[in-house]
């Protein structure tokens, strides 16, 4: 059986958990938004044609902060389309997902959306096919109270208060060659500091991030973040990283995919410090880690829209990937990896919330589940408060063509002092075998099991199972028995191929 044994203190910390790393994305991509989040006429939309059952999901799963508009789409769009009068909002060719954008949905909706579901907004503005102009426009539609030319048109489509939107996303993507703008990291990091002090003029108040690279297999990766942080530094808080992963030939790599966000993270931040004492600047930028998931991009690239075959369609499907019971597992190393670097990423998104590589599902006119990997998000929003623990990992290892050894068991965990509630989430990669967990936790007093849950393949199930319409609960977490607290000591079993959340709590 393997083994392993973690180590935690109380007094050998990381940071607060910032709240904003449990967040989500909204984009203008297939079934995201119309039959997603939005669809007047379905069984349980409200007067704004919101989906009721979806908004009670998505304040179950209780993203923190959620991005819109894009993503891809954010390149090509017409914040104006948008707002005011649906009658009068024009239909649009999306070049970024081939497909129609009737504006039925747009900033307006977006923030009514965001205050109904309990969650941040954060926007992003359009550096692909316009600038600085368009960007102020929309951030004194959005947040100046009135009396201007913008506020005024706020006010006159309905919404007196401004929407107070704090994060704001400097375009999206900018080195990918696919963006509809694509430019070079001089060229973006210029637009995007200008941008960015205009901006403030307008809201002296906002949060800014700047693109950073869109992978870490990027040819320019490293270089785009060196040279767009010496134009910008000064006028942004945050630079993005974004990172999908999926399985190809050796599930083994799969499940260590956490490694290389790792590996992104500390190689992110790194840049960044150099560009700090290079410049002598005294704030640190943190990281906006604003899209990950797992998503099989394999599929994508072979389809119709993929390859500029399809038709042009409103909200075709597209990227609806159904979630096994590994890729939870693999979600949960990455929440943990997100976790263990809290102190720099303070701001994350799970892209994306309904149906185009979702945490949700939800069908037209039916009904709306949710997938196996919104478990361990949900889970970690839930339970990781207080400070992020350095939890120290001696496990068994496994063999990977492309990491070498890894770790078999995962693990990040917090501690919430006013609580007195220590919250471990952990992660067994072996396929196979149980894996036996010792955690010390001396330095926490007396403590007693408060809450144990795992994910895993029960009877009748493997590796591959998921949830659909017709079995929306088919994964889910269990109670993991057989947890014990004895002499400074915690046990557990995980089973194999499993996730689960540990709760220890003072009596």
């Amino acid at each position: 059986m393997p083994r392993a044994r973690l180590t935690v203190d109380p007094d050998f910390t990381i940071a607060p958990v910032p709240r904003r790393l449990f967040g989500s994305f909204v984009e203008h991509m297939g079934r995201c938004v119309y039959t997603g989040i939005y669809e007047p006429g379905h069984p349980k939309a409200d007067a704004d044609g919101l989906r009721t059952d979806v908004l009670d999901l998505v304040r179950e799963l209780g993203p923190t902060v959620v991005r819109y508009p894009g993503g891809n789409f954010v390149s090509g769009y017409y914040w104006e389309d948008g707002v005011g009068p649906k009658e009068q909002r024009p239909r649009r060719l999306d070049r970024a997902w081939r497909s129609i954008e009737t504006n039925e949905f747009g900033l307006g909706e977006f923030a009514r959306w965001a205050k109904a579901a309990g969650t941040e907004a954060m926007m992003a503005v359009n550096l692909g096919t316009r600038g600085i102009q368009e960007a102020c426009d929309i951030l004194e539609y959005a947040n100046h109270p009135g009396g201007t030319k913008y506020s005024d048109l706020r006010r006159a489509h309905g919404s007196a208060e401004p929407f107070d939107i704090k994060l704001w996303c400097l375009g999206n993507e900018m080195d990918g060659p696919w963006q509809v703008g694509h430019k070079t990291a001089a060229e973006y990091g210029r637009l995007a500091a200008e941008t960015a002090r205009a901006m403030r003029l307008v809201d002296p108040g906002i949060e800014l991030v700047a693109c950073g690279s869109s992978n870490s297999r990027m040819p320019t990766f490293g270089e785009w973040e060196r040279v767009v942080l010496e134009e910008t530094y000064d006028q942004v808080d945050y630079i993005s990283a974004h990172a999908y992963y999926q399985e190809h030939d050796h599930a083994g790599d799969f499940l260590a995919a956490a490694r290389d966000m790792d590996h992104f993270i500390e190689s992110v931040v790194a840049t960044a410090d150099a560009v700090r004492a290079r410049g002598k600047h005294r704030k640190k930028i943190d990281i906006s880690f604003d899209e990950w998931n797992v998503w099989y991009q394999s599929r994508h690239h072979e389809s119709a829209i993929a390859k500029g075959e399809s038709e042009w369609e409103v909200a075709p499907r597209v990227i609806e990937d159904e979630y096994s019971i590994t890729d939870a597992v693999v979600v949960g190393t990455l929440l943990n990896s997100l976790l263990r670097h809290g102190d720099r990423v303070t701001v994350a998104c799970q892209a994306q919330l309904v149906n185009v590589i979702g945490l949700l599902r939800s069908e037209a006119g039916g009904p709306a589940w949710k997938q196996s990997i919104a478990h361990p998000f949900e889970q970690v929003r839930r339970r990781a408060t207080g400070e992020i623990l350095a939890v120290q990992t001696r496990s068994d290892r496994y063999e990977t063509p492309r990491f070498g050894d890894v770790d078999l068991v995962d693990a990040s965990g917090t501690w919430d002092a006013e609580a007195g509630v220590v919250s471990l989430f952990l992660a067994n990669r072996d396929q196979a075998e149980a894996a036996q967990v010792e955690v010390g936790v001396r330095g926490f007093g007396e403590l007693r099991v408060q809450h144990a849950a795992v994910l895993a393949a029960t009877e009748g199930q493997d590796r591959h199972t998921t949830n659909d319409e017709q079995h929306p609960d088919r994964v889910r977490l269990r109670p993991l028995d057989g947890v014990t607290v004895a002499d400074g000591v915690a046990q557990l079993t995980l089973p194999p191929l499993s996730w689960a959340v540990v709760q220890l709590a003072r009596p």
